[in-house]
Order: structure tokens, then sequence, then C-alpha cells
């Protein structure tokens, strides 16, 4: 079916996403280009026929890029919060909306241009024919991402000389500085937090083999990733090198563990930009600890780095959290 006639159909489903139907389509690639929401059009094979402005902005792929590919081999490649493929393991969202017909909301992450992981909350509508036949689905999306984005809170910790250069997460000052403030309020009130020890698997080989700017995309991809899968109250911070301190406040033991798995299963499934990515695995080893009353920041972040050391010690790509460890 010609894309004309899918913007028809698109029409004739505004209903759905709160619009005209009487809109043409001129009027609606205008409308969606003006949407703060990504929106990108499928067809009953799923391949992707429309991708408006906002999709652009929020994946940083260019519409040329992605319409024509198709949902199961594109270059969005979503996955689930354990770093699962989707659409490749017959789990597509888009693919259950075209076959039952009933509107769909889940939370996932795409693959940004640059390499790092994303999550966004998807709404999938089925897109109807005049006879009612489904003829592919619409999908409308947001980032949720948890990284500080605010330029107002960007400019505050550039400020305060609290914001790494290379990654625009906060540095090392930023880190203990939050470390410190997490192990007062436990001493006064009570609140619990845990820290994840994260460190970048064979890191040495990327600067050697591959040169220093790939070095840096490496450190960029994990760096975002992990900020962008930790909660909007969590804090990240980036170590020195190829190293990086979460401070995971109000959580219990398993939360620990389960945030730190995601971390890993999240930066597991990133792909370098450009030629790279065919041949680097991005993986982290982990260790993860929450804080006792009795710790400072000496203790506790010593008790997190021996357990990074078991998780590299015991084959990396995992996490270790005060004797229990979990693997890919």
């Amino acid at each position: 079916m010609a894309l004309k006639e899918h913007m028809h159909l698109v029409c004739q489903s505004a209903r759905e996403l709160g619009g005209l139907i009487t809109l043409d389509d001129r009027q609606f690639t205008v409308m969606a280009d003006q949407l703060f929401d990504g929106v990108y059009i499928v067809d009953r094979d799923r391949r992707i026929i429309y991708f408006n402005r906002a999709a652009e902005q929020i994946t940083g792929f260019r519409r040329d890029e992605v319409v024509g590919t198709s949902c199961w081999n594109n270059v969005l490649v979503h996955v689930d919060e354990g770093g699962r493929s989707l659409c490749s393991d017959g789990r597509c969202p888009a693919l259950r909306v075209i076959t039952t017909g009933e509107v769909e909301e889940t939370d996932l992450f795409l693959q940004h241009r640059d390499g790092h992981r994303l999550p966004v909350r998807t709404r999938l509508v089925p897109m109807r024919d005049a006879s009612g036949q489904i003829t592919g689905a619409i999908e409308i999306f947001r980032d949720i991402s948890s990284q500080i984005t605010d330029q107002d809170k960007i400019a505050e910790l550039e400020r305060l000389s609290l914001l790494d250069a290379l990654t625009e997460i906060g540095n090392r000052r930023f880190a203990e500085s939050q470390l410190r403030a997490k192990l007062d309020e436990l001493e006064r009130y009570g609140h619990r937090f845990g820290v994840l020890f994260c460190d970048i698997d064979r890191f040495k080989p990327y600067n050697d083999d591959f040169g220093h700017q790939v070095g840096d995309d490496v450190i960029q991809v994990v760096a975002r990733t992990i900020a962008a899968c930790v909660r909007p109250f969590d804090l990240v911070g980036r170590w020195g090198g190829d190293e990086f301190l979460a401070i995971i406040t109000q959580v219990e033991r398993w939360q620990l563990y389960a945030i730190a798995e995601r971390l890993r299963a999240m930066v597991q499934s990133c792909r370098l930009p450009g030629e790279a990515q065919k041949q680097i695995g991005l993986t982290i080893s982990v260790g993860a600890t929450l804080a006792r009353p009795d710790d400072d920041q000496a203790s506790l972040l010593e008790r997190a780095d021996r357990l990074l050391y078991l998780s590299k010690r015991g084959g990396m790509n995992r996490v270790t959290m005060d004797g229990e460890s979990g693997s890919a």
C-alpha cells in the first residue's frame, strides 16, 4: 500500500490519537511534526513508513535512515528492561497490536543513534481501513529517561565544577559529595541506600586497538546508558577512567540487585556507533552493596570495590553483591 493511502488511514485513526477525523495527509504530517512525542507508523509487515520530527530528535536517527526498514530488524532495536530483544523473540508490541486490534501501552528501551539505551513510554494504536481491516499500527513514544537533561541543572553542575566534561554526568567530586550526604542521612534519619561500583570490562584494548576516540565513545555510551536506566531520584557519577558510581536511594537489598542487573543487561545490549559496533561488544562488571549504619565513605567504597573485583575475577559481565553473584 502506498504511503499516501496509509496517511489517509492514519487520519481515519485520528480518533484513537485524540485528533480530528477531518485532517488530510498534509495537515496530518504538519501536525505530527509539531508534536513533542515521537510518532512512527508501520504497515502490516511492520515496515516503517513514517517517522516524525520528534522521533528524529528522541532517537538521533534521521527519517531517511529509518523509513523503509522493518521494526523487527531496524536501527531502533527495542529491548525490555532485561536487555532481551522484543521483535526478534516474537514479543513485538506492534505485532500484537496488528494481530489483536487492541491498543497497547508499554515501557521499553530503544537504541539511540549514539549507541546508548534510552527508556521510552510507548502507546501503540491499530490502523484500520474503511472496512475495518487492520492495515498497520501507529506508535507514539516519549523519552522517560532519568538522565539529567535540564539545562539549568547542567549549568549549576558546571558552575560548581561537578560535571564530567566527556560524559556530561556528575564527576567524582559530585559523587563524593552525594555519598557523604547520603551517609549523613543514613546516620541521622535511617534512610537506606546502596551503591553500585561499575567498571567497563576489557577497556584497555578499546584504546589500544581502535584508538582513543573509540575509547571515548565507549565511555560515553556506558555513562549515558547507566544514567538513563536508573530511577529519577538515584545519582550517577563518573568515578574516574572507565569506572562509575551509582548511588541508589530508598532501596531494599533485592531492589539494589535488580537495578544492578538491569544496568548490566542494558550495557550488554548497547552498540557503538559506526564501524566499531561490528567488532566491539560492551559489558560491565558491578559490585553492589547496601550502606551500613557503621559505614564511612572509605569502608563503603572499599567493600563495593572488593565486590567489583570478585565480579571481574568471576568472568566479568556480572553483578556481585555481598556474597551473592549473578552472571549474564
